[in-house]
């Protein structure tokens, strides 16, 4: 698996990264995700992105792979307590890691990011103090912000972060030009969220899950070639496009199944899109994308 530089951090990251939603929010077993985190590390992975908010994610983690702490890179995030509850203080920042490192068998975590806040409290800077605390006491390496948007902007020109998680994909594009280049210009690390748009093309018919809906329709409209074949083809275009996209150093894709990460991993054996293949996607993009497709949470 190749390595990138995750922006002015001492980390080497793998460009496809592990993310613990889905293992969390549909209950997987134990033994599952022992047996996906274990192959998927011999294989290369070396970042698990996690949350408090994904259920038992941060659990199941912790006791799957917490014996092999020295052989990935470690992100959580704070802020969204249970059932998404705002918990912005320092102190509730505060207690978030310390849960989190309970949880997850650390001692440290790589990375603590601030989970989809909003900008006017970023205004605050509280929220920030208490990352930079957590940082300070050696409880996080670095500190980041994952979100998009508005949001997203003011933290990235803040200079406080060292890292920036946002949706991108060949159906959630606006980051590129508002975000993506101004952090990669900062020097921070950017991860790719939702990198191949739920892979909203295997729905023939409207899906009825609300996180899905919104990139069916619009890849709906786009109409790329790629997405009305063959399905693993389809999967491949979009993660190799995303990891196309200059300044993203890792792609975070969600799986429940065993064996699903390395299948993901050999889509990029063919490395990246041609600058020919990149920016036909692109201009695609720029032609049928209405203002109002902005980034999506």
């Amino acid at each position: 698996m190749d390595k990138r530089a995750f922006g002015k951090t001492d980390m080497q990251v793998s460009i496809l990264g592990f993310g613990g939603a889905e293992i969390g929010f549909e209950n997987v077993s134990l033994g599952v995700v022992k047996d996906l985190l274990a192959a998927a590390l011999d294989q290369g992975l070396n970042v698990v992105d996690t949350a408090e908010c994904y259920a038992g994610s941060e659990e199941l983690i912790g006791q799957a792979v917490g014996n092999r702490r020295k052989d990935f890179y470690l992100f959580s995030k704070c802020g969204h307590g249970e059932n998404f509850s705002d918990a912005w203080s320092k102190e509730e920042i505060a207690k978030t890691i310390e849960r989190s490192l309970k949880r997850l068998k650390t001692e440290y975590l790589d990375l603590v990011q601030l989970h989809s806040c909003a900008e006017d409290m970023l205004k605050k800077g509280e929220v920030i103090e208490a990352l930079q605390k957590a940082k300070k006491e050696g409880k996080t390496r670095y500190i980041g912000y994952s979100g998009d948007g508005a949001d997203a902007l003011y933290a990235v020109n803040s200079g406080a972060f060292d890292a920036l998680q946002t949706s991108v994909s060949i159906a959630d594009q606006e980051a590129i030009d508002l975000t993506i280049t101004k952090a990669r210009e900062a020097g921070m690390g950017v991860i790719a969220k939702r990198p191949i748009a739920n892979a909203a093309w295997r729905n023939k018919s409207k899906p009825s899950n609300s996180y899905i809906v919104e990139y069916w329709e619009r890849l709906r409209k786009l109409n790329y070639d790629f997405v009305n074949g063959n399905i693993s083809h389809a999967a491949a275009t979009a993660l190799r496009f995303t990891l196309s996209i200059p300044g993203v150093d890792v792609a975070i894709v969600g799986t429940a199944k065993a064996g699903r990460w390395k299948e993901n991993a050999d889509l990029l054996a063919k490395g990246l899109l041609s600058e020919e293949e990149y920016s036909a996607i692109r201009a695609r993009w720029k032609e049928a994308a209405p203002q109002e497709w902005v980034g999506q949470t």
